[in-house]
């Protein structure tokens, strides 16, 4: 099982990044997919969540109307589309997949917001 992040870097206040998890190893079409971060000194925290078929999405509070998640089942992928990036949304950013008490972590992509 792997779940591949991508897409983190530095950006500016304002600015825009799209997270992506590529999945192998497992019925990526039967999971649910989420986003977590951690920022330093802080516990991981869920961002955004998609059912296995994308047709139910869940937001946490700061991430609702700036940020959007997405998945291709055809392409076994998840991505996180960031927009209006605050310096608070500076973390680790983790993909996760669960379903039926399994549950994967992918190692996590730094995305750094600063001027």
């Amino acid at each position: 099982v792997q779940l591949v992040e991508s897409g983190g870097g530095l950006m500016q206040p304002g600015g825009s990044l799209r997270l992506s998890c590529a999945a192998s190893g497992f019925t990526f079409r039967s999971f649910y997919m989420s986003w977590y971060r951690q920022a330093p000194g802080k516990t991981r925290e869920l961002v955004a969540v998609i059912s296995s078929d994308g047709g139910s999405t869940n937001y946490e509070d700061s991430a609702k109307g700036r940020f959007t998640i997405a998945r291709d089942n055809t392409k076994n992928t998840v991505y996180l589309q960031m927009n209006s990036l605050k310096p608070e949304d500076t973390a680790v950013y983790y993909c996760n997949a669960r379903a039926m008490g399994y549950g994967y972590w992918g190692q996590g992509t730094q995305v750094t917001v600063s001027s």
